[in-house]
């Protein structure tokens, strides 16, 4: 098949999983009962009511205008049709946007941007809320891009662009952007459209004009607390720092006047750069910020956002991208940890993305030398000793360059999050887990290997050790792990790659473990008289056994990650450690959790047991598919010490050497 074919066939698959995930959304949505789902327009059933009676409709009169009339419609036919509607309303959006990259676009990209895009959006926060009844942020999006897109004639676009506006009164903001670049005749009639249907909606619907206008200045206070979190606005975050009264309005006011000083005037260098959807994205997320309400459901400006390029490494390319998809389809709380001081962060993540895309990510001009050729990323030779049969592929490739720190960081983070929903959701039966419990004593009886009553007796008889092991086990299990690797991503980035990537793929295996073979720790176990040294007297009649439940599954035992961690932190000591001392360290370090576990009864012996395969087997898995560790490429300029190099960070300035240049060049020749 050749590389026309094979992009046929990704793209297929592409759209397959857009129209998966579409029906996902649309499933989701349709299993509302009719009732339920109608009541969520909050809008009177009969015309002469006002459309703000309940306090929950957000959106302008206008809107409410064209909205209100639907409500009289059979319930489950608006229901069908308005999440299909909605639905193709965002495919709709990645197929134009798509067509809206700048040129020269390559083939793969052209082919693939929109169902990439459409899979990206239909899994965003923005849509999985738009999809809710009486929400009309997608139909905004669509409107200006068919006008700056597809729609020809100055006074058409800018009809769609008013409209948009009457339906989202910031995105007027438009206007000035389309009048900045030389489309004054559709800045004008955009202007007008929105005064025409401002006015029309004021005619037909004036008390309910006046209570949106007037009453909650654009809307502030409808739908919705304006310090909740749903309202991702600068104003919104400002009452969520406890800011109110005047000083607030005129710190909104300043911070407001900023973003669409410095945001206009990047959209409008980016426009006139040949990079108009980077330039509609800009403007969509400035209109977003400083609005007074700035619903989550509004935000999908931001994924449009990914159009633009930043960095001038290769490696660097996906920082910016990957940070947009994050802050657009999870949680905040799987982004960040829950820490109070990180909590103004935290509550403003797709905020502080809008505004960072609006003034402050370097995106490159097309005339930078890097737009097209970045600086390519350093692999090192092939690994001959890896097994023929599983192919190199791109990702499993030895690269020599330090990993950029902020995708490491994001990744590291949401990866801990996705283990720590994945361990929660585990079966917890306690019958199972009961039951493989007694198996996992019977099979230590039967072995002569069932130490952990006489171990966790023996510790309690003794209160400094008790103290020691229960310091020992509540203490070392993230700050030892997390601490090999912030070493080895400084001093041993090749060696890092190396280590994440076996520490990941163990964990991975763990959490089948955890799924497969639910199973009750010592402390859990009725009737066999173990105490828990760390958590306190558990009440074996209470199936919740207390406040450790509600936090993480007590079954998720088989195979003990405590130990398995620790396996892999005293490994990498060993191997890469240069003093004797330090690989001592390094191998007490296991030996020290294996007695903690089983002398605070929360683990069997044989979880420890377990916890060594899954880490024997996350070493072998990176062996098979990237070699074995240090067959790397040495560049001139690394540091040597303790046995292996210490890469300098790539940004320091000057040309490389002739040596380095003919290094490099055989390093992606045998690569």
């Amino acid at each position: 098949m050749g590389d026309h074919g094979r992009l046929g066939a990704a793209r297929l698959l592409l759209w397959a999983l857009a129209g998966a995930l579409a029906v996902r959304q649309a499933a989701a949505v349709l299993r509302m009962p009719p009732g339920e789902w109608l009541s969520g327009f909050h809008l009177p059933g009969s015309l002469p009511g006002s459309v703000y009676d309940t306090g929950r409709f957000s959106d302008t009169p206008f809107a409410g205008l064209v909205l209100k009339p639907l409500v009289g419609l059979a319930a489950p036919s608006l229901e069908i049709a308005w999440t299909c509607v909605t639905l193709l309303c965002v495919a709709a959006i990645g197929l134009v946007a798509a067509r809206g990259l700048p040129d020269p676009v390559p083939r793969r990209t052209a082919l693939l941007a929109a169902p990439v895009l459409t899979a990206l959006m239909m899994v965003s926060l923005p849509v999985r809320e738009a999809a809710s009844p009486g929400q009309t942020a997608v139909l905004p999006v669509l409107l200006v891009l068919l006008a700056v897109f597809r729609v020809p004639g100055d006074r058409p676009a800018g009809f769609l662009v008013g409209l948009a506006a009457a339906l989202q009164p910031a995105l007027l903001l438009f206007a000035p952007l389309l009048w900045l670049t030389g489309r004054r005749p559709t800045a004008r009639t955009a202007a007008v459209t929105f005064a025409g249907a401002t006015a029309l909606s004021w005619a037909a619907m004036p008390r309910d004009s006046w209570t949106y206008w007037v009453e909650h200045l654009a809307g502030t206070g409808l739908g919705g607390a304006p310090d909740g979190l749903v309202n991702q606005s600068v104003h919104g975050a400002l009452l969520r720092l406890g800011l109110t009264g005047p000083a607030e309005i005129l710190l909104y006011g300043a911070l407001a006047a900023a973003i669409v000083w410095i945001g206009l005037r990047r959209a409008v260098r980016y426009a006139r750069d040949g990079q108009l959807l980077l330039a509609v994205a800009v403007t969509g997320c400035v209109a977003v910020a400083v609005s007074p309400t700035g619903w989550r459901h509004q935000l999908l400006w931001v994924l449009l956002a990914v159009a633009g390029k930043v960095g001038k490494r290769a490696a660097d390319r996906s920082v910016w991208p990957v940070a947009v998809v994050l802050a657009m389809t999870l949680p905040s709380t799987m982004l960040l940890p829950n820490l109070a001081a990180l909590a103004p962060v935290r509550d403003n993540v797709p905020l502080l993305t809008a505004v960072a895309a609006a003034c402050a990510v370097p995106f490159l001009q097309r005339s930078s030398a890097y737009w097209r050729e970045p600086v390519p990323t350093d692999y090192g030779q092939p690994a001959a000793a890896r097994w023929a049969r599983v192919p190199l592929l791109p990702f499993w490739r030895r690269v020599l360059s330090r990993p950029n720190l902020l995708l490491e960081l994001l990744l590291i983070r949401v990866g801990y999050s996705l283990y720590s929903h994945i361990r929660a959701a585990a079966p917890t039966s306690r019958s199972l887990a009961e039951g493989n419990g007694s198996q996992i004593h019977g099979i230590e009886k039967a072995l002569g290997i069932d130490i952990e009553h006489a171990v966790n007796h023996a510790v309690v008889n003794t209160p400094w050790l008790e103290a020691f092991f229960n310091f020992y086990y509540t203490s070392f299990h993230f700050v030892v792990p997390l601490t090999i690797l912030a070493v080895l991503y400084w001093r041993r980035p090749g060696d890092y790659r190396w280590a994440r990537a076996s520490l990941g793929l163990a964990t991975v295996l763990a959490l089948v473990g955890f799924w497969l073979y639910p199973l009750a720790p010592p402390r859990l176990m009725p009737g066999l008289g173990f105490i828990d040294t760390v958590h306190g007297p558990q009440d074996l009649a209470n199936p919740s056994y207390g406040a450790m439940t509600a936090i993480s599954n007590q079954y998720a035992a088989m195979p003990s990650l405590h130990f398995g961690w620790s396996l892999w932190c005293g490994i990498v000591i060993v191997v890469l450690a240069p003093k004797g001392w330090q690989k001592l360290l390094g191998a007490l370090h296991p030996l020290i959790t294996v007695c903690a576990i089983v002398a605070t009864a929360n683990h069997w012996v044989l979880d420890a047991v377990g916890g060594a395969a899954v880490v024997s087997a996350g070493f072998g898995l990176v062996y098979v598919l990237s070699g074995p560790r240090g067959l790397q490429l040495d560049l001139p300029g690394q540091r040597q010490g303790a046995g292996a190099e210490s890469s300098e960070d790539e940004s320091s300035e000057g040309e490389p050497s002739e040596g380095e240049r003919k290094l490099r060049a055989g390093a992606r020749a045998s690569s």
